[in-house]
């Protein structure tokens, strides 16, 4: 749906225009997974999908929410009753924002908010950070609040880590907010600092496909905490702040120290070596060697399958059918249990490979597989 479409449709529900529309995308990561919450490196691209919306102030304390996309009429909410996972719902993600600008000392004093989304849910794809970074970017401008795109995006986590509950780190938000068309970035999250790496796989001959499996996964979920855990427990076990800290030529030193604790010892390796390709992909990247990074994309499939044990079926179908057909790389991409996979392939091999992933599925009774390119695509700004 058009900026002119959601305008329209704000106008219909709330009896006026609204004050402006505002859009932020979802996000594919292309290496760096469950890195983020271990103070590491990521690499995220920003996806022509995204959440549209409509806002209008309002003076009165009322916070009324509204989706294209999900049945029910306009949610409303007074925002001294808003309180963290009071709310299991939707509408979590833009109160839980609201809550975060007024817990942070700014002056929101309601609105009215009318959504539209393009981004697939539970597809790995980041349309709750969408959700968010939207919201807050709106706030942001209509309150002249004056914070900084990495600022909204430290501000939508703590939304979702503390009003909805969810544990998740920094990337998505920020990806969402700070990415740029035509770049991934390359974003540590310790410190925060960012660079915008050129990825033009077009101009290479090259495209990157998202397979969204359809397998719905849930990042408030226990799988995701476990992991979490168990990351936390490693670095106190090694007695680092994160296992950011923990170098990558030291690897084997540091698992032999954790002794026969096998859980810990895999997700510790999974998170070394991951920073690791990290660093690796930003290296090809900037030399121009883009085909080169296919290897490294599968690494990181097998780290995330066999070490932090994420992935599923129909991701490994995915995967497996790819490099079987061709593809230069692949790996699930994403919290894991379920969403999406990404392929790296040469422009000429598209079409088959998807013919062969489809057919794939079908053979295996999964349900059909949704396919389409990735293009790295402006974050998060106002369009109307």
């Amino acid at each position: 749906m058009g900026a002119q479409q959601v305008r329209e449709r704000f106008a219909a529900l709330y009896g006026a225009d609204p004050e402006g529309v505002w859009a932020a995308p979802g996000r594919v990561n292309l290496i760096g997974e469950h890195t983020d919450y271990n103070g590491g490196f990521v690499m995220p691209f920003a996806l022509p999908h995204r959440t549209t919306a409509a806002v209008s102030r309002r003076t009165d304390g009322v916070l009324r929410l509204h989706s294209a996309d999900v049945e029910g009429g306009v949610v409303e909410f007074g925002l001294d009753t808003l309180a963290p996972q009071s709310d299991t719902g939707w509408t979590a993600y833009p109160a839980g924002v609201v809550w975060a600008l007024r817990e942070a000392g700014h002056a929101v004093t309601g609105a009215d908010v009318h959504l539209s989304s393009t981004v697939p849910t539970g597809a790995g794809l980041s349309s709750s950070a969408a959700l968010e970074v939207v919201v807050a970017l709106a706030l942001n401008d209509l309150y002249e609040l004056g914070l900084q795109p990495w600022q909204l995006a430290r501000l939508c986590q703590r939304a979702e880590n503390v009003y909805v509950g969810a544990p998740t780190g920094i990337m998505d938000q920020t990806a969402s907010a700070c990415c740029e068309q035509g770049h991934a970035l390359f974003l540590d999250t310790r410190d925060l600092s960012q660079r915008q790496i050129p990825f033009d796989l077009a101009a290479e001959g090259l495209r990157l496909l998202v397979v969204d499996t359809r397998v719905k996964h849930a990042h408030s979920g226990g799988e995701y905490g476990k992991r979490r855990a168990g990351c936390e427990k490693g670095a106190a076990l090694l007695g680092v702040d994160a296992l950011r800290d923990v170098p990558y030529d030291g690897l084997d030193a540091a698992l032999a120290r954790l002794g026969d604790d096998e859980e810990v010892v895999r997700l510790v390796r999974h998170v070394v070596t991951e920073d690791e390709r990290v660093e690796r992909t930003v290296s090809l990247l900037r030399s121009g060697d883009a085909r080169a990074i296919g290897p490294v994309l599968t690494e990181g499939h097998a780290s995330l399958r066999d070490d932090f044990r994420i992935s599923c079926p129909e991701l490994d179908l995915v995967v497996d059918t790819a490099l079987a057909h061709g593809a230069l790389g692949a790996r699930m991409t994403g919290g894991g249990f379920g969403g999406s996979a990404i392929v790296l392939a040469e422009a000429t091999d598209v079409d088959a490979l998807t013919k062969a992933v489809e057919e794939a599925f079908a053979a295996a009774g999964h349900t059909a597989p949704r396919v389409f390119e990735a293009v790295p695509s402006p974050g998060a700004r106002r369009v109307g």
